[in-house]
């Protein structure tokens, strides 16, 4: 396949200008910014919804209502990753690229505007749920979409830096829905906010969403595909993945099996934990998450960077190999309390460690495949393994402390974390390797 992308070079478009490849780069990340600020604005608000769509129970019973639907909206994202990963992979990463942010634009307007219970009955969660699993879709199907081109518009030279934005505007969104919350919860009285506030986030996020699908349909096509496209390569076909490519399939889920977990136990989880465990104050605990997440975002361009000289595969060994040692003694630590500052510099060294992949995982996952089936193996395996270990991170955290052997947790993290550090030293140097058509 790789010789057949290299015979097409002299058909493809030529060259990007730095210009056009860094306007390429912000238009495929600044979609993955609003998506997973559409994601995460329902868990920060669902306090102040879930009464309008579950009226029935106490307060808990709502949440727990409300959380079942972000759940079911999870488990959407495989089939997502895997109609979106076929769709780029036939009708080019654009198209896929556009349809997702659509989806989550559809998504976001419905939930602002679906009448509450009380106006429209059992209409109104169910509504809900629907809105959710168009969610749910979209964001599966961006991961795929949005790694693969941002890797293939980043060039040679600086794939690892340019593709660790994909990363950076991950967090972004996680931190912009906080900041929304924040800037609403000080503008708006708190029984504005329950009334009819909390579907401002909602409408933002849509609004946003149309913004980046505008810009998105005027995004150059990739060159790699194109090159695929005029050559006539074989459509994919979700076979193809184990038939043609296990080695690399199976890499991905175990790589992402064990970055999943990671991030969401390091981050989501980690805010749980300084509350329940630790001690902190659920003020503390949010500032103490927030500002590592500052840092964990700023540093992913800086190890993208690093892995353009040293090797992807040696950062991301290493990344796991470190974070297999530190997360049981980190976490023991943290789990006697202490100084905020303390526990800030823990959970930063942490996530700072964990960067060892998040900041090169795409790049590595789209060098492993050609072209014509590119985006389904980045995303397939990728949400498969996202929601069995990242959805249920969380879960089995509180399921071992309920069970009073909450280090047991630790372990488990950070066994998986030892297992990926060693698929991560056996991958082919894809710095060298990559099957990637330069743009």
């Amino acid at each position: 396949m790789a010789q057949i992308e290299m015979k097409a070079e002299a058909q493809a478009p030529a060259g990007l200008s730095p210009l056009a490849r860094i306007n390429a780069i912000l238009g495929g990340s600044a979609g993955n910014l609003v998506e997973w600020y559409d994601w995460f604005a329902y868990s920060s608000f669902a306090l102040y919804f879930a009464r309008h769509f579950f009226p029935k129970g106490d307060q808990t019973a709502q949440l727990l209502q409300a959380a079942a639907v972000f759940a079911v909206g999870f488990l959407m994202r495989p089939i997502g990753a895997w109609l979106m990963g076929l769709y780029a992979d036939w009708a080019g990463r654009r198209a896929a690229l556009t349809a997702s942010v659509a989806l989550m634009s559809a998504g976001s307007f419905a939930i602002a505007l679906i009448p509450d219970y009380a106006a429209i009955g059992v209409a109104a969660p169910v509504l809900l749920l629907l809105a959710r699993l168009v969610q749910g879709l979209s964001l599966g199907g961006e991961y795929g979409a949005s790694a693969v081109y941002m890797t293939e518009m980043a060039g040679k030279g600086r794939r690892g830096f340019w593709s660790s934005f994909q990363f950076v505007t991950l967090i972004a969104g996680q931190l912009t829905a906080l900041a929304v919350l924040v800037v609403l919860q000080n503008v708006l009285s708190k029984a504005a906010l329950e009334t009819w506030g909390w579907r401002i986030p909602f409408a933002i996020g849509g609004v946003l969403a149309i913004v980046v699908f505008w810009i998105r349909s005027g995004l150059a096509e990739t060159r790699a595909f194109l090159a695929a496209k005029a050559e006539g390569a074989a459509r994919a076909r979700t076979a193809m993945l184990l038939r043609d490519h296990p080695r690399a399939t199976l890499s991905i889920f175990g790589l992402t099996c064990a970055g999943s977990l990671a991030f969401y136990a390091y981050t989501t989880y980690m805010q749980k934990f300084l509350v329940n465990t630790a001690g902190f104050s659920k003020n503390d605990a949010t500032a103490i998450t927030a500002g590592a997440l500052v840092v964990y975002m700023l540093v992913q361009p800086l190890v993208g960077w690093a892995s353009d000289y040293l090797g992807r595969r040696n950062v991301m060994a290493w990344g796991f190999g470190l974070g297999a040692l530190a997360t049981y003694p980190v976490f023991s630590l943290l789990s006697h309390g202490g100084s905020p500052w303390a526990a800030f510099g823990l959970m930063t060294l942490l996530v700072v460690i964990l960067s060892g992949y998040t900041a090169v995982n795409a790049a590595v996952k789209a060098e492993l495949f050609p072209t014509h089936v590119r985006a389904l193996g980045v995303a397939l395996p990728y949400a498969v393994a996202n929601a069995a270990f990242g959805g249920t991170a969380e879960y089995v955290a509180l399921w071992f402390k309920q069970g009073g052997n909450e280090s047991w947790f630790y372990i488990y993290v950070a066994a998986a974390m030892a297992i990926a550090a060693a698929i991560s030293a056996r991958l082919p140097d894809t710095n060298a390797t990559e099957m990637i058509l330069e743009a």
